[in-house]
């Protein structure tokens, strides 16, 4: 480790508060009410409750949701026995990892005593505080004899994360490396490098998937694992071999599977050469492998190489596996991690690899399509999907495996609870994009030699949600396919300047000419315009051979904007709008105008939240809109306020079924009790105001931005209002994920205009 690596790991931890983790409350504390409540006298009645029932500590504590990381600190991240003071780090760690993955809370135990006996005792004794008993950096055999006391002894999970999350992990990375090669897990000649709590629970787990026990060969500090060997303790002895092998250099010729939990440098090029066809070597020794990913690659071209290292493919981290399994067993109070879980984590996480893979996980490791292979085995830990397939597959095995003391029954809102738990609440979105999926429309990308287009254009066929429409150069888009390794099969490709569409440039030039000529378009003009792809794709959807239109990425929003103008205009007055919906932890809130209007008068301010509310109720969501100004009803005089003013009056006497008042100041539109309180006489009391009227384009537009960077508050927009045809502007440089939203909220704004009753 670099001196400067040491130093800033040092003020990492000591800057600030030291350490890495705090108790937060979670309830009202301010007043003296608040107080009595929490302890005296107020605690008392959920005291006796539980006393009368102990399971009702699940519902007035925080047990369920609590975790003990327990340690004696006697096998310490390669450190070794560092005592249970020096792994406390380790332990906050792994507290913090808990939380930031799973929101999982986590009490750090670190136990000064290296007597099994003792510690299982001490365990026992403090486990009514805990939903479950996460035992850390143990040493082997102790660790064996623990857990397993403890599993007999205790009604809630105990998981040995060093033995039992490595064994998940590259279990998982097992199953796609087989996948990718073609091999049987029946036929794998087995070596482990390694005879320590990972090595021989990897070896168990494997064996419960498949691998026969008298093909595997284990190799310990002191040689091959043998009959020859006198030195061997009863859990050593479990894995002898009958085969004449002394050393691992012996071992590995024409092995299929090395799995290396020892130390660095063990396996040597010539070991690794000396392996069977199409080998797999997972060499997780830390923070140095059993060999370097260099030497392995040079080596040989036809190995599937996983580390325990985040700077090489495929690493073996327990993080994708803990956080999750303890999710979903203490969701379901789960009284143990048994078999069933584990190999339910196994699938999940396998089958997730195989998926396409979000674009924030791209960025998060600087590459551009990761993409299920040789270099791409197992899920990366930034997956934000980890926590409802992992957790859901753990759930539903304890449940089927009838260890669940509370079961789930709603699937959905479940995975729901999981992502607002790490604040991905994407109710809404997964609305839109199930409503989307119900009849899929044919979406025209005028930017598709954009690789994050095409990105999203593969997901959007992958989650059936529309068809694409590739407009670009045939043979640069089909090569950044091949090279990222994308699945556009689905996807109708179409170059607008090619010579194949002559005649569709033509019929094109020939509508855009007839609605231009007073405009000073001239013929030849019209004709050289179709050769652009804004201005033939939005011609496609003009003429029904395309059901929508999306475009902006590389554009300014005014110049991308503008063909839509120019060829299917805007239905309301000649006005179009911006909204962007911004998805905060009370809900969805919708702010308009954020993109068209600069100084709106106030019919263009009445015209803005009729188009809004409009579509907003096509999400399914009643609008309830408060439209903002500097002054609260009347106070001031200024222009901008009496405009905002004029136009609620207009709503309420020519649209009374709209929920809608103002001019109010943002304070007062979005904290109901403090708008109650002041303003009782509002036409918005007692309600959670879900919209925004902005009374220009400067305060709308700087208000979403500012939610989208310091509010740290996700934005899905601009959703562009009152065009004459399904046509949406999407912001430049937009992420995968947001070209994926408004490409479902375009699909629905296409089911609508086909279907009449939809609006």
């Amino acid at each position: 480790m670099s001196k400067i690596m040491k130093k800033s790991a040092l003020e990492y931890h000591s800057t600030g508060r030291p350490g890495k983790i705090e108790v937060v409350p979670t309830k009202p504390y301010q007043t003296q009410y608040d107080l009595s409540l929490a302890y005296t006298p107020g605690v008392a009645v959920p005291c006796l409750e539980i006393e009368k029932n102990p399971h009702d500590a699940y519902k007035y504590t925080a047990k369920g949701n609590l975790v003990a990381v327990v340690s004696n600190g006697t096998a310490v991240l390669g450190l070794g026995d560092i005592g249970p003071l020096g792994g406390k780090p380790v332990m906050e760690g792994k507290g913090l990892l808990f939380k930031v993955f799973a929101d999982v809370d986590v009490f750090d135990i670190e136990v000064d005593e290296k007597d099994p006996a003792k510690i299982i005792e001490i365990v026992r004794a403090i486990a009514p505080t805990f939903g479950g008993i996460n035992l850390e950096d143990i040493k082997a055999p102790e660790c064996f004899e623990i857990e397993d006391k403890l599993k007999e002894m205790l009604d809630i999970p105990v998981f040995h994360d060093d033995q039992h999350g490595t064994a998940i992990i590259s279990a998982a990375g097992l199953l796609n490396a087989l996948e990718l090669n073609g091999k049987k897990i029946g036929d794998l000649k087995m070596v482990v490098s390694g005879a320590g709590a990972a090595a021989v629970s990897c070896t168990r787990l494997y064996i419960t998937m498949g691998v026969k026990p008298e093909n595997i060969v284990m190799v310990d500090s002191k040689g091959v694992i043998n009959s020859k060997r006198t030195d061997l303790n009863e859990i050593k002895k479990k894995f002898i071999t009958k085969r004449n092998l002394d050393t691992l250099a012996d071992a590995m010729k024409d092995a299929d599977l090395c799995l290396g939990l020892s130390v660095g440098g063990m396996i040597k090029k010539d070991m690794l050469a000396s392996m069977a066809p199409d080998p797999i070597v997972f060499a997780m020794a830390n923070p140095n492998p059993e060999i370097t990913y260099e030497d392995a690659m040079s080596t040989r071209d036809d190995l599937i190489f996983a580390t325990g290292r985040s700077d090489y493919p495929n690493q073996i981290n327990n993080v994708l596996g803990f956080p999750f399994i303890f999710r979903g067993a203490l969701d379901v109070q789960a009284s143990k991690i048994n078999e069933e879980m584990k190999i339910a984590a196994v699938k999940a996480l396998a089958g997730l690899a195989k998926e396409p893979v979000p674009d924030y996980v791209n960025k998060a490791y600087n590459v551009k399509n990761l993409v299920f292979g040789k270099d791409y085995i197992i899920p990366k830990p930034m997956d934000q999907r980890l926590i409802v397939r992992i957790s859901s597959a753990v759930a539903k095995a304890a449940m089927d495996s009838g260890i669940a003391k509370v079961p789930i029954t709603d699937w959905d809102a479940y995975a729901e609870e999981l992502n607002k738990r790490l604040g991905y609440d994407t109710k809404i979105l997964k609305s839109i994009r199930l409503k989307a999926k119900q009849d899929p429309k044919k979406i025209v990308f005028s930017e598709a030699e954009d690789l994050t287009i095409l990105k999203a254009a593969q997901s959007v066929i992958y989650e059936g949600i529309a068809k694409p429409i590739l407009l670009g150069r045939k043979a640069r888009i089909n090569k950044m396919i091949e090279e990222n390794g994308l699945e556009l099969d689905e996807a109708v490709i179409i170059d607008p300047s090619s010579v194949e569409e002559d005649q569709r440039r033509k019929e094109y030039a020939r509508v855009f000419h007839e609605r231009r000529q007073r405009k000073g378009i001239g013929y030849s003009s019209s004709r050289e315009k179709m050769k652009h792809r804004d201005y033939f794709g939005v011609m496609m959807v003009e003429k029904g051979e395309a059901d929508a239109f999306i475009a902006g990425m590389t554009r300014k929003y005014t110049d991308a904007i503008r063909p839509a103008f120019e060829i299917v205009g805007a239905t309301k007055e000649n006005q179009a709008a911006g909204m962007y919906m911004v998805l905060t932890k009370r809900g969805p809130v919708f702010f308009a105008d954020t993109t068209m209007n600069v100084n709106p008068d106030t019919q263009t301010l009445v015209n803005t939240t009729l188009l809004a509310a409009h579509q907003i109720k096509r999400f399914g969501i009643e609008p309830k809109i408060a439209m903002v100004s500097f002054s609260n009803f009347g106070a001031s005089r200024e222009q901008s306020p009496r405009t905002v003013k004029k136009a609620v009056e207009i709503l309420h006497k020519e649209y009374p079924d709209i929920i809608v008042d103002g001019e109010m100041q943002a304070n007062f539109a979005l904290n109901k009790e403090l708008r109650d309180k002041v303003f009782p006489f509002s036409s918005l009391k007692g309600l959670d105001v879900n919209t925004l009227i902005f009374p220009d384009l400067n305060s709308g537009n700087s208000a979403y931005k500012i939610m989208q960077q310091i509010g740290g508050a996700e934005v899905v927009g601009p959703i562009l209002l009152g065009m004459n045809r399904p046509v949406h502007i999407i912001q430049r440089e937009s992420s995968v994920r947001e070209i994926i939203d408004m490409t479902a909220i375009a699909v629905i704004d296409a089911q609508c205009r086909a279907d009449e009753s939809c609006d």
